[in-house]
């Protein structure tokens, strides 16, 4: 799934202006934890304000809500999300910079996306990408071994049958964050020594 399908649309914006009091009060009102802090010009950078921000900043000082600026606290420019982004590379931006929550961005505000909205609307239980990617994995090589076997492991289409192995045990490393150990075409190749890691292939 992608940062679009599971997106706020329901965007609450306030400006960089208004007190950190009209800020929190608009926060209870449309029960929101973050609010998207307005561009002032269209160059401009999108900033965020959230409920840490006021707790941290405002109320561990003893500061007065009412006589602050959400300018004071914001953080802008804002980490923002591709709407094109997977759902698990977002749950992982959000764990790098400890963050919870972003606006979706694409050339325009589109909507904002939270840790909320990964635990209740992704289908990271039913389907966690792992094991998808395990499963093409596997389907890939055993594709590849095919190919190999009818066309020989010098052949062009042998190589490209294991360039696509390679690029989804590259991804599957990836999503682990570990260090791919040995490939599948390297384990091939140990099998077979015609099928050289350099692959030169014959015309």
């Amino acid at each position: 799934m992608k940062a679009l399908e599971i997106m706020n649309t329901d965007v609450v914006t306030v400006r960089g202006s208004a007190t950190v009091a009209e800020a929190v009060q608009l926060m209870k009102q449309k029960k929101t934890r973050a609010l998207i802090v307005e561009r002032r010009t269209d160059t401009d950078a999108y900033g965020i304000v959230t409920e840490t921000d006021v707790a941290y900043k405002v109320v561990a000082f003893g500061r007065d809500p009412k006589s602050m600026r959400v300018y004071e606290i914001m953080s802008k420019p804002c980490i923002v999300v591709n709407p094109d982004l997977c759902v698990e590379y977002v749950a992982r931006l959000f764990a790098n910079t400890g963050i919870h929550f972003a606006p979706v961005i694409k050339e325009t505000l589109l909507g904002t996306i939270s840790v909320s909205d990964i635990l209740e609307k992704s289908d990271f239980i039913d389907s966690p990408r792992s094991v998808l990617l395990e499963e093409q994995i596997q389907a890939a090589i055993e594709e590849a071994r095919s190919i190999c076997a009818e066309k020989g492991p010098r052949s062009k289409d042998c190589a490209a049958a294991w360039d696509i192995v390679e690029e989804l045990q590259a991804e599957a490393a990836h999503q682990k964050a570990e260090r791919l150990m040995k490939t599948a075409f390297e384990e091939y190749c140990e099998e077979y020594p015609d099928a050289p890691e350099a692959r030169i292939y014959d015309n």
